[in-house]
């Protein structure tokens, strides 16, 4: 299909399988905003921020990773929906995010290894194997069954939650190098038990994680799951066993498989590899992960959306050509939040933010993703996005804010967790 044609499937309703209808094939994918207020709660700056998204056009709002252990953060201004989380707030995010009538799923997240070892809260994974090629990270603690069933439990509780606060759905983080996108992997997950070895069982903690969310949910919650295309690391998560996964899902009530890849050793969600399944002409093309994921999304009984560097209306029909059925938007939609209402009306979008000075990989995606969190609290401030940032600075930025930040966390969770706890509260 193509020209208007293709532009009104963008713009046309997709009712996926729970019942739930999305008003367009357009998603907000998430971005981690760091933007709790102490307690690890939302307030009024999220609120602002989905406002401006929800009036921008979006057929699906995705929040950024909301943690379901206390313990386990992605980073010390994340927001936690635990048993003990006020839901007064996670309420009026709910409904600021659904004001201008989209869809408002709120991700759920359990970081497992990838903690930062300065949190100093616990870094569960299926096997005690450290993450390699990069610093920082907290020492890996192997889990054992009492752990796994906890985890289960604290997705299934966030989940009926947050549905019952006024989120529409949610969706379960299993990509991103995570902790379910680490019993995924033949590399993290080294057990020889009922949850490791062959792809069937190390996909069981995600499908058990999945019944339990929708047991909890009432009917007509939407149910999404993100994963892994691939993993980009030699002998881990592969283009097959996606494909595997995604089939195991299509057993089970999932309303809607995110496509997405890479991990902290591995960022290929940044469009920041080389030699490794991304070249320069896919990052110049948008949608990463397309050609990784054509067989999945022909194969899949599931309706699929893709996210990685998706930025014009021109990209967005590329991606709805191939079969998907949602596109996930990220960066262009922080730099633009008005953007699905500016493509249907014939504007351009934003142009790619600025490249960083840095030379080395690592250190260009940091920037990038520290230059879109600049923004995202700009807009968030004000609820307008500003028209330009500098990578570099925002970087500098990012670190002086983590600091303090940090140490607000940490006096937190000691008031919260006593010493030497492993289970969740």
């Amino acid at each position: 299909m193509q020209g208007s044609d293709q532009a009104d499937v963008l713009f046309s309703p997709l009712s996926l399988p729970g019942g739930a209808v999305l008003r367009n094939r357009i998603a907000k994918a998430s971005m981690e905003e760091n933007l709790a207020a102490p307690g690890q709660i939302p307030d009024h700056r999220l609120r602002r921020l989905y406002r401006a998204w929800g009036a921008g056009g979006a057929g699906l709002l995705i929040t950024g990773n909301v943690m379901v252990d206390a313990r386990a953060m992605t980073g010390p201004a994340g927001v936690v929906l635990d048993t003990r989380a006020p839901l007064q707030p996670f309420a009026a995010w709910a409904a600021a995010a659904r004001s201008g009538g989209a869809a408002a799923w709120m991700q759920l997240n359990h970081p497992g290894r990838q903690v930062r070892a300065d949190l100093g809260g616990v870094a569960w994974s299926p096997s005690a194997v450290p993450i390699s090629g990069t610093g920082g990270f907290a020492r890996p603690v192997a889990m054992d069954d009492d752990d796994i069933r906890a985890v289960i439990a604290m997705f299934a509780s966030a989940a009926a939650r947050a549905i019952e606060a006024g989120f529409t759905g949610v969706q379960i983080h299993a990509a991103h190098g995570y902790l379910l996108s680490q019993f995924l992997s033949p590399l993290a997950n080294r057990r020889t038990d009922r949850w490791g070895g062959p792809i069937e069982r190390r996909a069981r903690l995600l499908i058990e994680v999945v019944d339990a969310v929708r047991a909890a949910m009432p009917a007509g919650a939407a149910l999404g799951v993100k994963l892994n295309t691939a993993d980009f690391q030699r002998g881990g998560f592969e283009h097959q066993d996606a494909l595997r996964v995604v089939r195991l899902l299509s057993e089970h009530p999932v309303d809607l498989v995110e496509l997405s890849g890479g991990s902290a050793e591995r960022p290929a969600m940044h469009g920041a590899l080389d030699g490794t399944g991304i070249d320069e002409r896919t990052r110049a093309r948008e949608a990463y992960f397309l050609d990784l994921s054509r067989e999945v999304v022909a194969a899949s009984p599931i309706p699929i959306m893709l996210t990685g560097g998706i930025r014009t209306v021109e990209g967005a029909r590329e991606v709805l050509r191939a079969g998907v059925a949602v596109v996930g938007v990220a960066t262009a939609l922080a730099q633009r939040p008005t953007l699905p209402r500016d493509w249907s009306r014939g504007r351009p979008g934003p142009e790619p933010l600025p490249a960083s000075s840095a030379t080395d990989k690592a250190t260009v995606s940091a920037a990038k993703q520290a230059a879109v969190r600049w923004i995202l609290r700009r807009t968030a401030a004000r609820g307008v996005a500003p028209e330009t940032t500098d990578p570099d600075a925002a970087l500098r930025l990012d670190a002086r804010r983590r600091a303090r930040l940090l140490r607000r966390y940490r006096d937190w969770l000691a008031a919260r967790t006593p010493s030497g706890t492993r289970s969740p509260l």
